[in-house]
């Protein structure tokens, strides 16, 4: 009993765009990829979000949340569902043809569980607003429950990724990396049994040195990271951060490893280190598994960045496909992943697991929002 759905994500990365697709799925299978949108938000939308994430991380979860949280919900709301709205018009497709929009929101603020305390997270979103404007049954705040319940609250795509590996017929000689602003890698046992954690920054801290350095929102192609060079001794200070060698569960916030790692450094030498530590960890991560992978498909913006896989297969001593050669969109895995999600969401089955979130036990996950005048669509095969 597949239905459509149409997953939305916009990263900690903060590339001012929100990615959207649509998907068939029961929430098992992928039946079908359907069409996709990159949707650069209005000029100043970004700005709001990153004066946002800036008072997010001053607020850190202590007192009233910063007033710019309802300012920023309601106007991210509404440009994502004008994206949906204009994907849907493009592509002739009717509220009545879509089953359910996975709307994951934007993470303003991220806190890892710890022995002495829970984490907490916060992604802004306003699930009901967007249910009313489209039509369309809406499920979001996706990680709230995972982290109330003792979990990380992340990474959520290892669900995803299982089935897109098996997509490929991939075996445990395989795992999945997504290079967004935190890289997280996957894992999938022969039993089907999943291990999966945030191995480290991604392209966070790298846009942000070329912006604070250039002025530039990323180091496009690799270009000033091929011509630096890489201080090893430094390099190797940063890989002995107690985060590498944790074991998972484990999760981050982008602002758990920033730019600074370069400070002192030329832009290019900067950039060269920052792509080399998230390569190293990227190693270090591997090593974790219960079974060493000799092969990782790579999604995520990041894996356009030449050198940054280069480094990632040196580095870390593995194989390193595009997630496109084999027939997967590497663009958008993280939009499809809420739309299946969301599907799960819908039929009540897990979406975190003890070995993904470190959550107790299986568990579902998200909020409904119910348009007036709209019913669920019958996927339960049962």
């Amino acid at each position: 009993m597949a239905i459509w759905a149409i997953g939305l994500m916009t990263g900690t990365v903060l590339d001012g765009n929100v990615d959207i697709a649509m998907l068939r799925t029961d929430g098992e299978t992928i039946e079908e990829f359907g069409p996709t949108l990159l949707a650069p938000y209005r000029r100043d939308i970004r700005p709001l979000l990153k004066e946002t994430l800036a008072e997010a991380a001053e607020w850190g979860f202590k007192g009233a949340e910063p007033e710019i949280f309802d300012e920023a919900e309601r106007a991210l709301t509404l440009a994502q569902a004008e994206a949906v709205a204009s994907l849907m018009e493009d592509e002739g497709v009717s509220a009545g043809d879509i089953g359910v929009v996975g709307f994951h929101g934007q993470t303003v603020l991220h806190r890892a569980r710890s022995p002495e305390r829970l984490g907490a997270t916060r992604q802004l979103g306003d699930g009901e607003l967007m249910a009313q404007k489209l039509g369309i049954p809406v499920v979001y705040d996706f990680r709230s429950a995972d982290v109330a319940a003792g979990g990380q609250g992340a990474p959520l795509a290892p669900l995803y990724h299982r089935a897109l590996l098996r997509r490929i017929g991939a075996g445990e000689e395989t795992a999945f990396l997504n290079l967004g602003g935190v890289a997280n890698v996957t894992w999938v046992a022969d039993d089907g049994t999943m291990q999966a954690f945030d191995t480290g920054p991604a392209n966070a801290p790298l846009n942000d040195w070329m912006g604070r350095r250039m002025g530039a929102e990323m180091d496009r192609d690799g270009q000033f990271a091929a011509k630096g060079h890489v201080d090893e001794a430094r390099l190797e200070q940063l890989l002995a951060n107690p985060y590498c060698v944790r074991p998972y569960p484990k999760s981050l916030d982008r602002n758990d490893f920033s730019a600074n790692m370069a400070e002192g450094l030329s832009t290019e030498d900067g950039a060269a280190l920052l792509t080399a530590v998230t390569a190293g960890m990227v190693g270090r991560a591997l090593d974790l598994l219960p079974r060493r992978p000799t092969r990782i498909v790579v999604a995520g913006g990041g894996r356009r960045n030449p050198i940054l896989m280069r480094e990632i297969a040196r580095r870390a001593r593995v194989e390193v496909e595009d997630a496109d050669a084999l027939g997967l969109r590497g663009d958008t895995v993280e939009a499809e992943c809420f739309a299946y999600l969301a599907v799960r969401s819908l039929r009540g089955m897990p979406i975190s697991y003890p070995t993904t979130t470190g959550v107790p036990e299986p568990m579902t996950g998200g909020r409904l929002a119910l348009p007036s005048g709209r019913s669920l669509p019958d996927i339960d095969e049962s």
